[in-house]
């Protein structure tokens, strides 16, 4: 899953209100409570969201430029696709943006971040196995928070954030066609060479988790294709 201010403190008060609107739109958007191609109606997000209309368009122009929604003409703003076909390109760059990441927090992150990095890790194991969608999407979030703000390097988390989001959302879309649980274990395998300090495991255990997601995107594309 999230927006990177959320990982940067402290925050004005206009700041917070733009990330909390962020997220609350990201997550409808990557749950499928807003599907692809369904318009933006601000009024209707104020109503959901009680919040208000400054921070509700701050959070629309980011989403913009991390590729969640689109402008159309004489149709405004709409959320966009999910291009199964391209999604192999998407994981494709993400796995060198997250081999950095990953390999960077092994080197940088602190005792808190190692034990709040594990938790995340387990929570979403222990989600999945209950089969919890909501949990481990929450979970997952907070894994990519606190691995983010481990890895002390900026651009990369910048570069990172828009797949993330995207292939959080593919997920959602074709879950059926993949194991929650190995993905868990996955994330624990990062977690572990993180919490370690272990730069090689660290290397290892992403190219692990991108596989996964490689994997699941390779059985997805049919599903997609046949429209189901």
């Amino acid at each position: 899953m999230s927006a990177i201010p959320n990982e940067q403190a402290p925050q004005a008060p206009k700041q917070r209100a733009a990330n909390i609107a962020y997220d609350a739109i990201e997550n409808m958007i990557v749950t499928l409570q807003l599907k692809p191609g369904a318009p933006i109606i601000e009024a209707e997000l104020l109503e959901k969201t009680g919040l208000g209309r400054t921070p509700m368009r701050e959070a629309l122009m980011r989403m913009s430029s991390n590729g969640l929604i689109r402008p159309m003409p004489r149709r405004g703003l709409v959320v966009s696709q999910i291009e199964a076909a391209e999604h192999l390109q998407l994981i494709e760059t993400r796995r060198v943006l997250e081999n950095l990441i990953v390999t960077s927090a092994a080197q940088r992150a602190d005792a808190i971040q190692k034990q709040e990095i594990m938790q995340s890790a387990e929570k979403m194991l222990a989600a999945a196995k209950r089969h919890d969608l909501h949990a481990f999407m929450e979970a997952d979030q907070s894994f990519d928070h606190t691995l983010h703000t481990a890895c002390g390097n900026a651009s990369a988390v910048a570069a990172v954030v828009p797949l993330v989001i995207q292939c959080r959302r593919f997920w959602y879309a074709y879950q059926h066609e993949g194991d929650i649980e190995e993905g868990a274990r996955c994330h624990l395998l990062v977690a572990k060479a993180v919490a370690r300090g272990h730069v090689e495991q660290a290397l290892k255990s992403s190219n692990g988790l991108m596989d996964y997601l490689e994997s699941f995107t390779r059985k997805a594309i049919p599903s997609a294709a046949s429209g189901n």
